[in-house]
C-alpha cells in the first residue's frame, strides 16, 4: 500500500514539474494566459499529493501500533474492529 501510495506522489509530482516547465519553456510562445493556467494547475498539485500520500489506509495502524500491553492491545483492536471480543 505505501508503495503505490509512493508511486502515485512522484506522478503527480512528476507531472506538476511539466507543467510548469513546458508552461514557461514553449507554451508561453504561443499563449501567456494558457502558460498562466498550467502554472495555476501546477500550484494546486503538490498539496494534493502530499494529502495523498499520507492517507491513511484501512490497513495501516500508524499511531495506535501494539503497545506490548495484552490488554491494552485487545481493547484497541476491539474498537479497531480487528478481534471481535466474544462473552
Amino acid at each position: 500500500m505505501y508503495a503505490r501510495r509512493r508511486r502515485v506522489y512522484f506522478l503527480l509530482m512528476g507531472g506538476c514539474l511539466l507543467l510548469f516547465v513546458s508552461a514557461w519553456a514553449f507554451v508561453r510562445l504561443f499563449s501567456v494566459e494558457a502558460a498562466v493556467a498550467m502554472c495555476v494547475v501546477a500550484m494546486v498539485i503538490p498539496p494534493v499529493a502530499a494529502m495523498i500520500a499520507n492517507r491513511r489506509g484501512p490497513d495501516d495502524r500508524w499511531w495506535d501500533d501494539p503497545s506490548g500491553d495484552p490488554k491494552s492491545d485487545e481493547w484497541w483492536d476491539e474498537l479497531d474492529g480487528k478481534r471481535r471480543h466474544e462473552d
